[in-house]
């Protein structure tokens, strides 16, 4: 399981709002940093174009 330290609350709420999309992002290094997320930039175009489309790209969570 994921944990966002703080911020859990925060990207919580957005996933649940309209027109916020978010770019596909993975765990950093789970082992020395288990708390910290990475956006994968390979998703980015595609993310913007998805958006434009009113959709979200998935999944969210490589």
């Amino acid at each position: 399981m994921m944990h966002f330290h703080g911020s859990a609350e925060n990207i919580g709420k957005l996933f649940n709002r309209k027109n916020y999309y978010f770019v596909p992002f993975r765990q950093d290094n789970p082992i020395t940093k288990p708390r910290s997320i990475v956006f994968d930039p390979n998703y980015v175009i595609k993310t913007i174009e998805y958006s434009l489309e009113q959709e979200q790209i998935q999944p969210m969570m490589l």
